[in-house]
């Protein structure tokens, strides 16, 4: 004879709440932007700050830095293609780009802070190179292998790539992390390119002047 079937087996869990994990990563966002350093943060104030349970937040993630990680996987979308109009144009909106970023306080106050983890906290650190910085750094090697390839470049710029990115980048976020006073400046990613392409173009190649104000 066959049986009814019993009760379903209890679940293991309710499912997650989108609401809750949204919450307590603004809260942590929040605090950041706020001053409060990773040091500082402390799972107990961020449940208290996001009106949540401190068991609710330790059942999500077991730490501070596993937070931390989704943190930083909520807030980076991936760079933009460029537009392929010209060389100088898509290297100055590849630098625009980077400028706008560093300007938000949440972009800056992660920055800050994961520089302050670079020894601290290597797998920190090294989630957010590979989810911030290296889509970038792909986009800006993209664009230079491009201006070597159509001859708009010297060649040896393809033989070090890391050191040319470095070049383009490098201004914009030395002034992210020593003088933010300065990235206000809308002509800083145009005087950039300029200075980078007068000194990377061929020996026979025509330098465009300036166009900024």
């Amino acid at each position: 004879m066959t049986q009814t079937p019993g009760p379903t087996a209890a679940r293991r869990g309710r499912p997650r709440s989108a609401a809750v994990d949204r919450a307590v990563i603004d809260t942590v966002l929040r605090l950041l932007t706020e001053g409060t350093s990773f040091a500082d943060l402390s799972m107990e104030n961020v449940a208290r700050q996001a009106g949540v349970g401190k068991a609710t937040v330790y059942r999500r993630w077991p730490g501070k830095d596993a937070l931390l990680l989704d943190v930083l996987a909520a807030v980076e979308a991936p760079p933009a293609e460029p537009a392929g109009h010209s060389l100088r144009e898509d290297l100055i909106a590849s630098i625009e780009a980077i400028r706008h970023r560093t300007l938000a306080k949440q972009e800056n106050a992660l920055l800050r802070n994961m520089l302050l983890h670079l020894h601290s906290s290597p797998e920190l650190w090294q989630r957010y190179y590979e989810t911030a910085i290296v889509p970038r750094r792909r986009t800006l090697a993209r664009l230079l292998e491009r201006g070597v390839a159509e001859g708009e470049l010297r060649p040896e710029i393809a033989e070090d790539l890391e050191l040319a990115m470095d070049m383009v980048a490098g201004p914009v976020l030395y002034r992210a992390t020593i003088r933010p006073d300065l990235l206000q400046d809308d002509t800083l990613a145009e005087r950039i390119v300029d200075w980078f392409l007068q000194g990377a173009r061929p020996q026979d190649g025509k330098t465009p002047g300036p166009r900024y104000a």
